[in-house]
């Protein structure tokens, strides 16, 4: 056989993706806020966009088509008008695009340490005092100085403010500084003594000696080279630290483990002085130098609202709050392209329209999209928002995509960074899917989430004489009709941070 160049023709199939095909998938997997960003980024650049500022008229989008086995009859709602004028584009006929089925082929794609992880961290108030203008403020609504500020101080600036103050020789100032570089976010200090003095040419007793200085500083705790040393700061500044604690401090891990029996044998003390010091530790910070430099928290803001009507049924509305209200404006496309001459920006500006349009298609055809979804995660998960989590159903992306003919791929998106809020409180849409747990009796399976809240009530229940075993537990819930496992059991209960059934049984004996 001849090898040589050759002309072939084939027939096949193949996915083409055109940028607004892209554009309408993106602003699906965003959230209202993520939404409101996109949208202002496009209205800078289109200028055939306008922001509506005006309120409009409620628009209702009712979903009652798509609920209608729905027993509590839930009604989908929105009050945003999403095109330039009139109604909203129909479900149907009006939308000429179809991203529930894009991705067919696509896959979901889904010791000492102990004894500080059983404190709280503390964090610092001030941005939540900031945000509401509690501190600062001259006492008539005006606001402070300090309250232009574009962020907060990190560790390292709040601790170099400080050293500037306590140290005036320029050789231990140079050693301070360079011992704070290595301080981590935790506020502890990361880097050996040792290898400081010798990198810097300082002698060991210098560094050792400049070390301490930082460690009066605030937070109390701050440079501390691990745990124990940590809380020994600050039970010093609280004199707290007398020759019994230090001898706690040294067996820390026997208080990670609570054998608080063996504790009592070292220390020299009664159950009653073990109690006392242990809240002593506890009201200390493991982790000082969080408090500053993080991130402000930002609170949740839900995507949908769930609220129940007088009669018992469902009403599902997105939150108008936080969706952006974007205008198309026919009439400067009129008046500009009758004075334009320049074919160049004729085209420019009939691309303007045309992605100005697509863009309150891709807005419209979202809302519904999520309203579809959310509908149907009522559907399925009604008991729960009556009578609470005990009832949450096991549920999967495959479920609802089926019942509402989406791909799943589609729900996926949907659901990613949504917050639903319900009378329950609010929830990750991610949050009602859940892996099913098998009944005893073969009948309808449990929801993963269920069954976790339902171990942590045995055990916030269990009396101080009779600490409930992973097996007891097995048991227990064999007879509510559950059937698990041992070690699934264990796994949840590690989950939740709730110690074994021997470290349970210590604590216990040690309070009683």
């Amino acid at each position: 056989m001849a090898i040589g160049p050759r002309l072939e023709m084939r027939q096949g199939q193949s996915l083409v993706m055109t940028p607004q095909l892209q554009q309408a998938i993106k602003l699906l997997q965003l959230s209202n806020l993520e939404l409101g960003e996109y949208v202002e980024q496009e209205l800078e650049k289109n200028p055939l966009l306008e922001a509506g500022t005006a309120e409009p008229e409620a628009e209702r989008l009712n979903a009652a088509d798509d609920s209608a086995d729905f027993d509590a009859g839930p009604i989908a709602e929105t009050a945003l008008t999403l095109s330039e004028e009139g109604p909203l584009p129909s479900r149907e006929g009006d939308l000429d695009m179809d991203y529930d089925n894009v991705y067919a082929d696509e896959s979901r794609s889904d010791t000492l340490n102990e004894a500080a992880a059983s404190m709280p961290d503390q964090t610092s108030s001030d941005w939540q005092n900031l945000k509401s203008g509690s501190s600062g403020g001259s006492g008539d609504g005006e606001f402070g100085l300090e309250q232009t500020l574009t962020r907060e101080a990190t560790l390292a600036e709040h601790l170099t403010d400080q050293m500037n103050m306590a140290l005036k020789d320029p050789r231990e100032r140079m050693i301070g500084a360079y011992l704070i570089d290595n301080v981590n976010e935790a506020g502890y200090m990361a880097a050996d003594l040792m290898e400081v003095a010798e990198k810097l040419g300082a002698k060991p007793e210098e560094t050792e000696k400049v070390l301490k200085v930082l460690q009066t500083f605030e937070p109390t705790g701050i440079c501390a080279r691990d745990l124990k040393e940590c809380l020994a700061l600050q039970l010093a500044e609280r004199d707290r630290l007398d020759p019994t604690m230090q001898i706690f401090l040294e067996h820390l891990e026997l208080f990670a483990r609570r054998d608080f029996e063996l504790l009592m044998k070292l220390c020299g003390a009664d159950r009653e002085d073990i109690t006392s010091m242990i809240e002593d530790i506890r009201d200390c910070n493991p982790k000082p130098g969080l408090a500053f430099g993080g991130e402000p928290s930002v609170p949740v803001i839900p995507d949908v609202f769930i609220r129940q009507r007088a009669d018992g049924t469902w009403a599902i509305e997105l939150n108008a709050e936080t969706l952006p209200r974007v205008l198309v404006n026919q009439q400067y496309y009129t008046e500009v392209s009758k004075l334009s001459g320049d074919p160049k920006a004729k085209a420019y500006l009939s691309e303007c329209l045309n992605n100005a349009n697509w863009l309150v298609k891709s807005l419209d055809q979202r809302a519904r999209t999520i309203l579809k979804v959310a509908a149907e995660i009522v559907r399925q998960q009604d008991a729960f928002l009556i009578y609470g989590i005990q009832h949450l159903r096991p549920l999967n992306l495959r479920t609802v995509a089926d019942a509402i003919s989406m791909h799943e791929s589609t729900v996926s998106r949907v659901t990613n960074s949504k917050y639903i809020a319900t009378p329950r409180g609010i929830f990750e849409m991610k949050y009602f899917f859940t892996s099913s747990i098998n009944a005893t009796e073969g009948g309808e399976g449990h929801s993963a989430e269920a069954v976790r809240h339902r171990i942590k009530e045995l055990i916030d229940a269990e009396l101080n004489d009779a600490v409930l075993s992973d097996d007891n537990i097995v048991e227990t819930l064999k007879t509510s009709g559950i059937d698990i496992a041992r070690r699934t059991v264990a796994k949840y209960r590690e989950a939740l941070n709730i110690p074994s059934s021997v470290q349970r049984r210590r604590e216990k004996k040690a309070y009683a």
